[in-house]
């Protein structure tokens, strides 16, 4: 996927920084089906807006969900991460009672996260290397 290079800024930076993250209920247990993953949408939509990130892309699967985000370097992609796990699974397991039961926490404490767009790796270190004859 190529995304034009549109930066943003607040106070202190300008930046660029997509991420793709994923990350599994407990056990990777399917239980984001009947409309957990339609309310989870719902969550982290929210969650994302409110931290003032951008999201490109959300995908819930069964045992899995898929997450394409911009987020300010200094808010941090942690931060936005652990804010998402920590809100969807207390309203999940409020909503939807018979998560409780089947599982004792809803989010795995692990995740992927992967930086997504931007020049290829090469075409920094050329650029950072040719500063030199500048």
């Amino acid at each position: 996927m190529r995304f034009d290079l549109e930066y943003k800024s607040n106070l202190n930076v300008v930046f660029s920084c997509k991420y793709h993250v994923v990350w599994c209920p407990k056990y990777r247990r399917s239980v984001l089906v009947g409309g957990v993953d339609s309310r989870l949408k719902e969550i982290i939509s929210a969650a994302i807006l409110e931290c003032r990130a951008e999201l490109f892309e959300l995908e819930v699967m069964a045992d899995h969900v898929h997450l394409l985000v911009e987020v300010d370097p200094q808010f941090g992609i942690r931060t936005l991460i652990k804010r998402i796990k920590g809100r969807s699974s207390r309203l999940l397991r409020q909503e939807f009672p018979w998560l409780r039961s089947r599982l004792p926490n809803l989010w795995t404490n692990s995740y992927f996260v992967s930086t997504v767009g931007g020049a290829p790796l090469a075409v920094i270190k050329q650029y950072i290397e040719n500063q030199k004859n500048v």
